[in-house]
């Protein structure tokens, strides 16, 4: 009979979340993979079988971020509608860091001094930009977004999505502020921006 296996993926994932929670909770300084072992109710044995060592820990970490990130992203079902595209993936980025906002420290700030993502985790990253690409060099084919470069478009979009994203994760928003309306009325504004041919702002329901 097969020794059941106790090294494997559902651990793999319990231990990067934790990791991520550490990190964007306590700072680096709490990340000791002994720590990490102990709360994830394993051993550092099975840490170091997974991922050998706390360097390599956290480049799994940055690139389990991106990985889930590009996976909602690039599962967005297209509507034909470039300019609805364009906000609903603006959307998705929200809901995929409230998914895990644990995850942000390592994506998008300088968490952990001196770590570098290798190129691998580099490209990845990048890669999850493809969606957002697409879906705007769709629409300057199409004559509905300006014939700017994608990459402007699509850095603009992205900066407001990211800006909007990290005041809510760190807690930077007023109490009662409408986060959800706000946020969708400013990823509409900029999409609203970029088009070739104004299209009317919806009326407020009475």
């Amino acid at each position: 009979m097969a020794r059941p296996r106790t090294h494997d993926d559902g651990l793999r994932v319990r231990l990067l979340d934790r990791a991520g929670e550490l990190l964007s909770g306590e700072g680096p300084g709490a990340l000791s993979l002994r720590r990490l072992a102990k709360d994830a109710g394993t051993s550092t044995t099975a840490v170091y079988s997974l991922f050998g060592s706390k360097p390599d820990l956290i480049s799994a970490l940055y690139a389990e971020g991106f990985g889930r990130f590009e996976k909602r992203l690039s599962a967005l079902v297209r509507s034909g509608d470039h300019f609805e595209d364009l906000v609903s993936l603006g959307l998705a980025y929200r809901a995929s860091a409230l998914a895990d906002p644990h995850m942000y420290s390592i994506m998008f700030t300088k968490a952990v001094p001196g770590f570098e993502p290798d190129e691998s985790a580099t490209n990845l990253a990048r890669s999850t930009m493809n969606p957002l690409l697409d879906t705007i060099r769709s629409g300057i084919a199409e004559g509905v977004f300006l014939a700017e470069a994608p990459e402007r478009i699509a850095t603009s979009s992205w900066g407001i999505a990211h800006g909007m994203v990290s005041l809510e994760i760190n807690g930077n928003l007023p109490p009662g502020f409408d986060v959800s309306g706000t946020y969708e009325a400013a990823l509409r504004a900029n999409a609203r921006g970029w088009l070739r041919t104004p299209r009317s702002t919806p009326r407020s329901a009475p």
